[in-house]
């Protein structure tokens, strides 16, 4: 019985144009193995036209011998070079295969050096004209849309319209209850610790009143559908990229804008104000709950009061900003999930763009608003 090689070889013959490569011994983590680059290197200078690759020998292996095998078929792939893999076990070919044909991950690949700075500047830029093109086409697409839409002639399903109503309203009245009322009681409280220094705490009722209806109300309410159903129309729109569904509607004559996008952004047009309007009265039953338990104000007392401080145009200035923040939170989740990539991954990295994109954009505009109305003395 012939005693088991302790490591591994690869031998490299040429002939007329042809060269053979034979593994032998022990391919395994704890052998000795030669590396890659010495044989690579014999190849350059040999130049082959084909390549086979063999066993002699072979004692033992694992994952080392398929990726010392895959850096030479790789060389040949790069070089034209045809290898022949018929005279490699059976395991080993089904590795490399299954190598091949799963793609590597994006940024598994480590670099060995630094990217330089001009590089990645010239890369954040391109990337940057890319993303605003994008944008800038998918506002042109979703204005078209809205133009057809107008005059009669946009494709979609009632019934898409009113499950994206059912979503969008009703299903969030739970979370927009909890976070309205926990943001009234916030406001009450940090009122209160200053105002009820001065005995004045029935102006408590003043700033929550109009704290909630000319802003807390509408951002918060913002906010929530960002996370919640711009995130979701994102994902929705990226798994029917990812699936094909998308360019099947195309290949029926169906615009996707018309058929995907407009149910989702009429239904949050629709939807955020009233979702506004109700986080506003949750907010000011979230302050009349501490200021009536806490502090020496009565509820007729702080109803009367809030209808004293808060006027119509403040009501319509929450609403307004709602209005614009389910345009932005619409585009920003359609937009994501109708440039998604074709992988999990790409649906993920989607949702994630959408939310932060619509928490940017509400913050944004409700700072202009602000100003604006600032600046007209509203």
């Amino acid at each position: 019985m012939n005693p088991q090689p302790a490591s591994g070889q690869a031998r490299h013959s040429s002939e007329a144009g042809d060269s053979t490569i034979e593994f032998s011994g022990t391919w395994t983590h704890a052998a000795d193995v030669p590396q890659a680059e010495a044989l690579l290197e014999a190849l350059r200078a040999a130049k082959p036209q084909r390549m086979r690759l063999a066993v002699h020998d072979l004692q033992d292996w694992d994952s080392r011998l398929p990726t010392f095998i895959l850096q030479i078929t790789d060389f040949c792939a790069a070089d034209g070079i045809a290898v022949d893999c018929e005279g490699l076990p059976e395991g080993v070919r089904g590795l490399l295969n299954l190598a091949r044909a799963v793609p590597e991950r994006s940024g598994a690949r480590r670099s060995a050096n630094g990217e330089p700075f001009l590089a990645r500047l010239g890369k954040n830029t391109l990337a940057a004209f890319k993303e605003a093109t994008g944008m800038v086409g998918f506002v042109g697409e979703t204005l078209l849309a809205v133009l057809d839409a107008l005059r009669g002639r946009a494709r979609y399903r009632t019934i898409d319209l009113m499950l994206c109503v059912q979503e969008t309203g009703p299903g969030a009245l739970a979370i927009v209850s909890l976070i309205s009322i926990l943001v009234g009681l916030i406001l009450a409280f940090v009122g209160a610790v200053q105002l009820s220094m001065f005995g004045a705490q029935i102006y408590i009722a003043d700033l929550v009143g109009l704290g909630t209806v000319r802003e807390m109300g509408a951002l918060m309410t913002a906010v929530i559908m960002a996370g919640r159903t711009g995130a979701a129309y994102a994902a929705q729109l990226g798994t029917m990229n990812v699936n094909s569904e998308i360019d099947a509607l195309r290949t029926m004559g169906i615009s996707p804008m018309h058929f995907l996008v407009l149910p989702r952004l009429a239904a949050l047009i629709l939807m955020m104000p009233l979702l506004c309007l109700y986080a506003d009265l949750m907010g000011i039953l979230g302050g009349a709950l501490v200021t009536v338990s806490a502090f020496d104000v009565n509820l007729l007392q702080y109803y009367n009061e809030t209808r004293r401080a808060v006027h119509l145009p403040d009501l319509a200035i929450g609403l307004s900003k709602s209005l614009v923040f389910a345009v932005l939170i619409a585009s920003a989740g359609c937009r994501r999930g109708m440039q998604c990539g074709r992988s999990a991954a790409a649906v993920g990295e989607a949702a994630t763009a959408a939310v932060v994109d619509s928490i940017v954009y509400i913050v944004v505009a409700d700072s202009i608003i602000t100003l604006v109305c600032n600046r007209l003395g509203i």
